[in-house]
């Protein structure tokens, strides 16, 4: 199967509002299969649904609370037990839609964080979202942010399996345990102005997924960034890990493949 999986992309973000059409067109002239529209917060669950059922077969929805939840553009702060409750229901009705529960995670940035409480309130919502994902045998979608070693423990303690960390900053010695643990890695177009190269380096390829994070994560900084970017990303790693692009898609398609087992039922190649 020849093209690629961006396997974590916030399609629904406003950013896209006015033009979605042309950058779900310029993503198929770009080559890819299959979008994996990742949710923050359950206001913008029934959106990317929609979205899912406007563009059939090409993105899929994954549903979840990300650790960090915004109260205004100026204030954020760590999710809680009562937001997840909130979005419990809505994942329950869709979730023979879904492919992954995501975005969760912990995020210990210290302007999110301010004591301990803020970090185990990150860390029961995460808890719950991976037994959720458990009872319905559907990967996560895993954000973490300054907390690359407490989130891959976490998820090795819960007994996850199926797990795919985006953009991860930590350790490329952390990122081995996660790599022992089967987990998945996906790299986005800003590795070519980030410490992930160090990252890359070392991950096998076959623990290497894809993704644009767009509108974030591109490869110039405050630019809107899109899925149609993500061969930027391929050929990066193909650089860095010295073989060819074709193999690094060949490759990198076929992992998102086997940890998204849904979508091998609905992409056609």
């Amino acid at each position: 199967m020849h093209g690629f999986i961006d396997c974590h992309c916030h399609i629904s973000a406003g950013d896209f509002d006015k033009d979605i059409e042309e950058v779900i067109e310029n993503s198929k002239k770009a080559g890819l299969l299959a979008l994996l529209a990742v949710a923050e917060h359950v206001g913008e669950f029934e959106k990317i649904i929609a979205l899912s059922q406007r563009f059939p077969g090409f993105i899929f929805p994954c549903l979840g609370v990300h650790p960090v939840q915004e109260v205004s553009p100026e204030h954020q702060r760590s999710a809680s037990l009562e937001d997840l409750g909130a979005a419990l229901p809505v994942i329950e009705k869709y979730k023979d839609h879904l492919v992954a529960i995501g975005e969760v995670g912990l995020d210990f940035t210290p302007r999110y964080v301010s004591n301990e409480t803020d970090k185990e309130s990150q860390r029961q919502v995460l808890i719950r979202q991976a037994q959720i994902a458990k009872e319905l045998d559907l990967p996560l979608n895993v954000h973490s942010r300054s907390a690359g070693r407490p989130t891959i423990h976490l998820l090795k303690e819960q007994g996850v399996e199926k797990a795919l960390l985006h953009a991860f900053d930590g350790k490329p010695s952390v990122a081995m345990e996660g790599v022992k643990a089967g987990y998945f890695f996906s790299i986005p177009p800003s590795i070519i102005r980030s410490e992930q190269q160090k990252l890359v380096k070392q991950l096998p390829l076959e623990n290497i997924c894809l993704e644009t994070d767009s509108p974030a994560l591109g490869p110039e900084k405050q630019v809107r960034n899109e899925p149609q970017n993500i061969s930027i990303a391929a050929e990066y790693i193909s650089k860095i890990k010295g073989v060819s692009l074709e193999k690094v898609v060949e490759v990198t398609t076929q992992n998102a493949l086997r940890l998204f087992s849904k979508l091998k039922l609905a992409i056609k190649p």
